[in-house]
């Protein structure tokens, strides 16, 4: 299952990301993973949630994006949930469509039981049909 929080830079997206992933980790019996851009959140998230910096990877476009993706996922099968805060920017969709890249992570999703919750700075409006149904929260 993919999740979407929308809005222009700068609207809180991230707070909200942050106040979501701390809260499930509370109730979840799974693993979290949060990816971000660096490292620069660190200390907001709880020390039981794996923070990943994106920067530290050579990703070029979206199909390595997913790759990323399924190699963090064959590493943990205890895996319940992913965060990716700056999601146009780490999987390299910023100005291009997100629907082909949103529908591989709801079919990876479904497949192995994972949500991916997703940061997009982008307005409602400005989002494609496809994927309007999954959003949570629009700023």
């Amino acid at each position: 299952m993919v999740q979407l929080i929308v809005g222009k830079k700068g609207k809180g997206k991230t707070k909200q990301l942050l106040d979501k992933v701390n809260t499930e980790i509370k109730s979840t019996s799974g693993s979290i993973v949060y990816i971000d851009k660096s490292t620069k959140h660190m200390f907001e998230l709880n020390n039981k949630i794996r923070l990943i910096s994106a920067a530290d990877y050579p990703l070029k476009n979206s199909d390595e994006f997913i790759g990323f993706i399924c190699g963090i996922i064959s590493q943990d099968h205890d895996l319940a949930s992913v965060y990716l805060d700056s999601f146009l920017k780490i999987a390299k969709l910023e100005g291009a469509d997100i629907t082909d890249c949103v529908e591989q992570l709801d079919s990876i999703g479904k497949q192995y039981d994972i949500t991916f919750v997703l940061s997009v700075s982008m307005d409602k409006e400005e989002l494609p049909e496809s994927v309007q149904d999954k959003i949570i929260v629009a700023l």
